[in-house]
């Protein structure tokens, strides 16, 4: 009896260790499925690395020894990592100040050839480090300026040119003003200022009006309506605009070329872009020369308008800079001249705006040639372009290949043509 009790007691005791020990299995494998492993040192936290591929800022992530555990490829780019290392001493340095005590800061820094040699070259970034997770992991995030710093600059020096542009004939008007009032009893004065304020008059409304056509046509918005334009008629049409000027120089404004050729464009825009690399051409040529306006068809997609001088040419060193707002190459001349400063630029941009480019060959001595390349419109349909005509205007072919000073415009010699 006694050995029956024993025994019962016995097998109590181990179903009661069992259950015991089932259930201690079973809260530990609940303990280990509600709890994730941590991750171990030295490696990202998990799905860091899937945020960091989507952001748009370069990024780079560092351990506690400074070495480089994840950058994206534009950081890689833009020269703040080589290898497994961050190689600019302000990042690292903030890095490591963030590491220590976990504040997140953020500066500005320039990257690239620039340092050292001036505000205006090389990359400028804004950027943030801030620790990530707590073993020592810090992030640094960098966000490009450099577009958002050049478009900064391009509108002060702009309204700054413009300010001073504007005083100069303003300040002559108000100054002549005052003097024919003073001179109220000698007609011969007062035609003689007279005619000075109406030269400062139409320098005035000249610029103000290549401002307009500026504001019109440097936007990235595309012209609202492009028709066929024959490249005969605005040829003449420019020519007549520019023959009293020539005249007053006994230059000679000569044609020549194939006729019949079209593109698809703004006329008047097309006209005025014309105009002024003849104005340009007469304005800097010597008296009794002449100017030739060429036209020709390059290949099965191009044609081109050339505008060719006898005049004093334009220095080597000046030739990627005609293109830049306000920019001269000879002041003095310019202000004798009446030039705006703007008459190269709206070439430019009008070229631009129809698909095209503009280029320049020139010596010193020798005379200049500026050629406008457009995308031609052939004639399969009346009044249509055919698809490779459209997609040449959209800006979705590629160019053929040039060399280009900033601001969009290239530097070529023209092909032979017969003026």
């Amino acid at each position: 009896m006694e050995v029956e009790i024993v025994a019962s007691l016995t097998g109590l005791a181990g179903l009661a260790i069992g259950l015991a020990t089932g259930l201690a299995v079973r809260v530990s494998e609940r303990a280990q499925r509600a709890v994730p492993p941590a991750a171990p040192v030295g490696a990202l936290p998990p799905g860091v690395a899937s945020v960091l591929s989507v952001l748009r800022s370069s990024a780079v992530v560092v351990d506690g020894e400074d070495r480089v555990l994840r950058a994206s490829s534009a950081a890689r780019a833009f020269g703040m990592v080589s290898g497994d290392r961050l190689v600019l001493d302000e990042l690292l340095a903030m890095a490591r100040l963030v590491r220590r005590d976990g504040e997140i800061r953020e500066t500005e820094i320039q990257v690239g050839p620039g340092r050292g040699r001036g505000r205006a070259d090389g990359r400028w970034f804004a950027v943030r480090v801030a620790p990530l997770g707590s073993h020592g992991l810090v992030l640094v995030l960098a966000e490009d300026l450099t577009e958002l710093r050049r478009t900064e600059a391009i509108r002060r020096d702009f309204v700054a040119n413009v300010s001073h542009e504007l005083k100069t004939p303003v300040g002559a008007l108000s100054l002549l003003a005052e003097t024919v009032e003073g001179a109220a009893d000698d007609p011969e004065a007062v035609r003689r200022f007279a005619g000075r304020m109406q030269h400062e008059s139409v320098r005035l409304t000249n610029l103000v009006q290549d401002l307009m056509t500026l504001s019109r046509i440097q936007g990235d918005e595309p012209l609202p309506e492009l028709h066929p334009v024959g490249l005969d008629e605005i040829t003449v049409e420019a020519i007549d605009r520019c023959q009293i000027k020539a005249a007053a120089k006994d230059i000679e404004l000569a044609t020549g070329g194939q006729d019949g050729l079209k593109v698809r464009g703004d006329e008047e825009l097309l006209i005025t872009a014309l105009r002024n690399l003849i104005d340009n051409a007469v304005a800097y040529s010597p008296e009794h020369t002449r100017v030739v306006v060429s036209t020709r068809r390059c290949d099965d997609r191009h044609v081109e308008i050339n505008v060719t001088d006898q005049g004093i040419g334009i220095p080597g060193g000046e030739v990627e800079r005609i293109f830049e707002r306000f920019y001269r190459v000879d002041p003095a001349r310019s202000r004798q001249t009446g030039g705006t400063g703007l008459g190269l630029a709206i070439v430019k941009h009008v070229t631009t705006k129809h698909g095209g480019e503009v280029t320049v060959w020139s010596k010193e001595g020798s005379g200049s040639t500026f050629t406008i390349r457009l995308p031609l419109l052939h004639s399969s349909a009346p009044g249509l372009a055919s698809a490779a005509d459209i997609a040449d205007i959209a800006g979705t072919s590629e160019p053929a290949p040039r060399i280009r000073p900033e601001g969009g415009a290239s530097i070529a010699r023209p092909a032979p043509h017969n003026p």
